[in-house]
């Protein structure tokens, strides 16, 4: 994961069965995926120009996330860039470990990134992921098992769970 952003992106909206997704790209990296309504969605004005569905990394990502939503795809393999403190992007790295299919508490993620004692750091991280689905934030649940926040909305959450579940 590259972590270094420059000033001029380029986005591109595509359609899915959890509504549009507006993907951002710079220097050839995957920096944003936002769902529309979705909490800690940046403005606007940052995703930049609009940007050329048939290029990269957009074209890869739509045909991923296209295979995804058919059941077909359990790990993305795209260029991604997401901005944020070092400590983010080690939660960020840690939820692409969570298998396809499968849940972890917060308390297991901050267990992974060696930060046993930061739910709630994690939590919050987590909760600021800037490439949803791709980096699946949707993994993570309480300690009880039930579906806590979501910044897609829980009902998103769900369906992504379930769509992994049944797929897998």
């Amino acid at each position: 994961m590259k972590s270094s952003r420059s000033v001029d992106p380029v986005h591109v909206t595509l359609a899915s069965p959890i509504g549009p997704l507006t993907l951002v790209a710079d220097d050839g990296h995957l920096t944003g995926l936002y769902m529309h309504e979705q909490r800690h969605r940046p403005a606007e004005h940052r995703f930049g120009r609009p940007g050329d569905p048939a290029h990269q990394p957009f074209a890869s990502a739509a045909a991923q996330l296209t295979a995804y939503f058919a059941g077909k795809l359990t790990q993305f393999d795209l260029p991604l860039a997401p901005a944020g403190t070092e400590f983010q992007r080690r939660v960020w790295s840690a939820l692409r470990l969570i298998p396809y299919g499968q849940t972890w508490s917060y308390g297991q993620l901050a267990r992974q990134v060696g930060s046993v004692a930061a739910s709630r750091a994690v939590g919050l991280a987590n909760g600021k992921n800037p490439i949803a689905l791709i980096i699946p934030c949707h993994r993570v649940i309480g300690s009880d098992g039930s579906l806590t926040g979501y910044g897609g909305g829980l009902d998103r959450k769900r369906f992504l769970l379930d769509l992994e579940t049944s797929a897998g």
